[in-house]
């Protein structure tokens, strides 16, 4: 029974505490809603507030405005009265400058005609000042045309070794090693023929001997295919005879139109101000020297030839003429008439060529394993050098020193291009055949047969193939 009694008390107990528990619960809950009552009531009083204050402010600023409209109003007249009388004060004032000017003005004017001796001056400063005015246009513009008829380069001039003052300042070093050093040798760094070079040193001293004696020079012809040497040379013949070298190529003549002719003469008197003295070397010169007589020429290039011909008709201690050209049989009878000497560069024989593959393998292979960072540095392969230099002369008959030098480039491109850089005998044979093949079509374009540049190669290697693969070859093909 007493454990009974426990029971219900603890029953009770715990009863009691839940009451307990929810009348604390609602009276939270009260005092919650009764705060959020009041914050919003709070905010609604604020807004409340702050909207009166801004309808307060705005009937504030209505009612100024409409006193000062009123006000503007009530005030026009007397301001529409108060502008017409600054203005008639203002027109007043002028009136009175203008009288006051144009009696001092007149008072001056009949002083200075009384009096003769003013008169005479002032003429004759007026005309002294409009005279030295005109004077001082007219000089500048001679002055200019001076300048740059004497001192600037002439638009039709690629390229040229003379430096201007402007280009002296700039680059002092260069002149004075221009100055210093010169060649020894003309044809150092160029491989012809043996006859050819005998001719061509001839040549050389007889330049430096004109050049050193003040004689004048002879008008050189310079004919062949091109790439065998030609523009090299006319450079160092006038490095060697102490003249600068300028380059003009005839096509640049035929798009100037009617300003061909002054800028041909620009050329000349640009060359003949030169104290070195110039030789002016004009490639493709068969573009504009071509024979009036039977080739259908514009009147402009027709005129521009007549200049040039004007300008070389006479041989000049002041310029050395060499022209060069693929078609010398192109030209106009005078421009023969003007020239003293014709030399032929032929293409490299076998023994040339040989030399030139030396050379250049040597320029764009060797220097490129030697020179450089380690990791960047060409590799070649072991093979027999003089044996394949000779093989790659035997093989590539026809071809220029020009076209030498490219297969020489692509041997180098070919080595960099690969993963390990490393250049093979096998991948210098792989670029030979194509240089073969790409001189091949060359020679058919010319000749008007078209034939790609694949035939060619399979063409050049049938002579490296058995009877039975020939005959697959052809029938595949």
């Amino acid at each position: 029974k007493a454990q009974y009694q426990d029971q219900l008390a603890r029953k009770r107990y715990e009863d009691q505490l839940s009451q307990q528990r929810s009348v604390n619960d609602e009276n939270l809950r009260r005092q919650e809603e009764s705060v959020k009552k009041q914050e919003a009531l709070r905010k609604k009083t604020i807004e409340y507030e702050a909207q009166l204050k801004h309808q307060n402010e705005m009937k504030k600023l209505e009612a100024e405005l409409k006193g000062k409209a009123k006000i503007e109003r009530e005030n026009r007249d007397i301001r529409l009265e108060q502008i017409k009388v600054e203005a008639a004060e203002r027109r007043q004032t002028i009136l009175e400058s203008i009288k006051t000017a144009g009696s001092i003005l007149g008072t001056g004017i009949n002083t200075f005609i009384s009096d003769w001796d003013r008169v005479t001056s002032a003429a004759a400063g007026i005309t002294l000042f409009a005279f030295g005015i005109y004077a001082a246009r007219q000089g500048t513009g001679v002055v200019g045309r001076y300048i740059e008829a004497r001192l600037g380069k002439p638009s039709l001039i690629r390229e040229t070794s003379r430096l201007t003052a402007v280009g002296a300042v700039r680059h002092p070093i260069l002149m004075v090693k221009r100055w210093l050093l010169r060649p020894q040798d003309t044809l150092q760094g160029i491989i012809l023929k043996s006859l050819l070079e005998s001719r061509l040193q001839e040549i050389s001293r007889a330049t430096a001997n004109t050049k050193r004696n003040g004689g004048v020079y002879r008008n050189l012809l310079f004919y062949g295919p091109p790439g065998t040497g030609k523009t090299m040379f006319a450079k160092s013949l006038a490095k060697h005879s102490g003249m600068d070298y300028a380059i003009m190529t005839g096509g640049d003549i035929a798009p100037m139109g009617r300003e061909g002719v002054t800028a041909m003469h620009k050329v000349f008197d640009w060359a003949s101000s030169s104290k070195k003295g110039v030789l002016l070397f004009v490639d493709e010169a068969d573009a504009f020297l071509r024979k009036r007589s039977t080739e259908s020429i514009s009147e402009d290039m027709r005129s521009t030839l007549n200049a040039f011909l004007y300008r070389t008709g006479e041989a000049s201690r002041r310029f050395m003429l060499v022209l060069a050209s693929n078609q010398p049989d192109q030209f106009d009878w005078a421009i023969n008439d003007r020239l003293d000497e014709m030399v032929e560069f032929a293409l490299p024989s076998t023994d040339e060529r040989e030399r030139l593959v030396r050379k250049y393998f040597e320029e764009y292979v060797l220097n490129a394993a030697v020179t450089g960072r380690k990791s960047r540095r060409l590799k070649i392969d072991n093979f027999d050098f003089n044996s394949m230099c000779r093989g790659i002369a035997e093989k590539t008959k026809g071809l220029s020193g020009r076209e030498i030098a490219k297969l020489a480039v692509s041997w180098q491109a070919s080595a960099f291009g690969s993963e390990d850089g490393l250049l093979t005998e096998a991948m210098m044979d792989e670029r030979l055949q194509e240089a073969i093949a790409q001189h091949g079509q060359k020679v058919d374009w010319q000749k008007g047969d078209v034939i790609s540049p694949t035939k060619l190669m399979i063409k050049g290697s049938k002579s490296n193939l058995k009877p039975s693969d020939e005959a697959n070859l052809n029938v595949s093909g």
